[in-house]
């Protein structure tokens, strides 16, 4: 790998330069600016390629929802049902008495994953839910 880098110089305000090196620190990889630097710009082109509606993308969708809600449990065995092609796998957790969590492993294009993840947090019973993307190749 050594043999495939290239030095290149960056210039920044040293509050700016004074972050960097904390969030270097959080990560773990303090004094190493330059691998804070790549993560940061591999962070930043993933969410381009994600942003791209026919890029394939593997993710998850987790939420959290009482499943004592009506018919809230059908409804989102339903909408995953729908979308067979997208989904490869769950887990599902209960928090307490009344309380899920449920993680969905996606794959898809990202057109098809974010429709997906629209539909499952969009039903009304859902109270939290994120999804989480990342280019597949």
């Amino acid at each position: 790998m050594a043999s495939d880098l290239v030095r290149i110089s960056v210039a920044m305000p040293c509050d700016l330069l004074d972050r960097l090196d904390a969030f270097s620190a959080r990560r773990g990889l303090s004094p190493n600016r330059s691998e804070a630097i790549r993560d940061l710009v591999r962070e930043r082109l993933v969410g381009e390629v994600v942003g791209d509606p026919d890029a394939e993308v593997m993710g998850s969708i987790t939420m959290v929802y009482d499943h004592h809600r009506a018919g809230l449990t059908q409804r989102l065995d339903e909408i995953q049902h729908e979308h067979l092609d997208v989904v490869v796998s769950k887990m599902h957790v209960h928090l307490d008495h009344g309380l899920c969590l449920e993680t969905i492993a996606v794959r898809g294009s990202s057109a098809q994953v974010h429709d997906l993840s629209d539909q499952l947090l969009g039903v009304k019973g859902v109270r939290h839910g994120k999804l989480v993307c990342v280019a597949a190749h």
